[in-house]
């Protein structure tokens, strides 16, 4: 009897287009996602464009820029370093978890919902807007994650048309995935000029970015890349932080839901990464209680923070 083999996918198109088949719902909610981004970032590119919005485009890349150096600080001792106890490792990215959630709960949820109440004056729509505009950031990371190829030290290459890609772009984007939403919150902080929410937010997210580059670039090492390469990647993988914050000021610039709503949208993207990949990550090896002990200390700091800059 003749064995017949199904034909590969001749492009990427064709790869993505039969990926969507598989997973129309997720697909759909991408679209969604995108459909509600791309009309609020054009609302706001009008008022970008008659300089309402300069002063907090100019603390939003500052921000990000911020969160990018921090990145670069962080992956440095890779170049000397080929590891660290997966113990401590754990430990470090629980206390980045944790730092990103408190900054979702503290720095974006409750002035989200502090806005809509002032705009709406009413709590119910208010936290509905909020709600919205989160459902709106799980949509667009459960897409992305699902429809963008990349590759994890433990799981491996994933996502349609993978297998076209290098190894070390794969890394690339899987980088991508963490550090876009954590540039769109900063951006969003700062939309409306106010330090008071903007500085927080931004000082936990460069703390949590340092052992984060260093998770990453450490992680490329064990995956066989050179010390320069796996630095260097990690490095300019941080400047994925201002082009977030620009789209995160744009998101949450213009009519006045799009503040609450931009908020919202980077929160549930920041706790979707939280939840979907780097608190799994930290419970992987057996280490959970350090994990968990440094997602808690992670919580503590930002609540601290909050509370003396904000």
């Amino acid at each position: 009897m003749e064995i017949t083999q199904e034909a590969a996918p001749a492009s990427w198109f064709e790869a993505l287009q039969e990926h969507a088949r598989k997973h129309a719902l997720t697909a759909a909610g991408l679209v969604l996602a995108l459909l509600a981004i791309t009309a609020l970032l054009i609302q706001s590119l009008i008022q970008a464009f008659s300089g309402e919005i300069s002063v907090a485009l100019r603390y939003a890349l500052l921000g990000g820029t911020a969160g990018f150096a921090a990145t670069a600080l962080g992956a440095l001792p890779a170049l000397a370093l080929r590891g660290i106890p997966q113990k401590l490792e754990d430990s470090m990215l629980g206390l980045a978890a944790g730092m990103m959630l408190a900054a979702s709960a503290f720095s974006l949820l409750l002035p989200g919902l502090e806005a809509g109440e002032v705009l709406l004056d009413a709590k119910l729509p208010a936290a509905l807007v909020v709600v919205f505009g989160m459902a709106l950031g799980v949509l667009l990371m459960l897409g992305l994650d699902e429809f963008t190829p990349h590759e994890h030290e433990k799981s491996g290459p994933c996502g349609p048309g993978h297998e076209r890609c290098g190894r070390v772009w794969l890394f690339v984007f899987a980088i991508a995935l963490h550090n876009l939403p954590e540039g769109m919150a900063i951006g969003v902080s700062m939309s409306q000029g106010d330090l008071a929410v903007g500085l927080p937010l931004t000082s936990a997210i460069a703390i949590q970015d340092i052992p984060e580059g260093l998770a990453v670039a450490l992680a490329m090492r064990g995956a066989g890349f050179t010390a320069g390469k796996a630095v260097l990647v990690a490095a300019l993988s941080g400047l994925l932080e201002p082009v977030g914050a620009f789209l995160g000021v744009g998101l949450s610039s213009g009519f006045a839901l799009a503040y609450p709503v931009g908020l919202g949208l980077a929160a549930g993207a920041m706790i979707f990464v939280v939840s979907h990949e780097v608190i799994p990550e930290t419970h992987r090896n057996g280490h959970q209680t350090s994990a968990t002990l440094g997602l808690m200390l992670g919580f503590a700091i930002m609540m601290i923070l909050d509370t003396s800059l904000g």
